[in-house]
């Protein structure tokens, strides 16, 4: 993914799955573009028993980037190339 969102949110009572939702809401209706991606810093996931093994939030699929700091999530659209 080249371009997306920065969404932050560090606050440790919300569950991953509703952040992620929360993003994604935004998103769409600040883009009118469903998204289909979701890097986290992989301490969010480890941290998370509300995601699902398989690394998704419904329809998003939910990755791990080290280089995504805590408590920030970059979401968009996958790149199909």
């Amino acid at each position: 993914m080249n371009v997306g969102m920065l969404w932050f949110d560090n606050d440790p009572k919300t569950a991953l799955t509703a952040k992620v939702a929360r993003a994604a809401d935004y998103y769409r209706r600040k883009y009118g573009r469903v998204p289909d991606l979701c890097l986290v810093h992989p301490s969010m996931l480890a941290e998370s028993s509300s995601a699902r093994s398989d690394g998704q939030v419904g329809k998003i699929v939910v990755r791990s980037n080290r280089f995504i700091l805590p408590g920030h999530l970059w979401i968009g659209a996958e790149d199909k190339n």
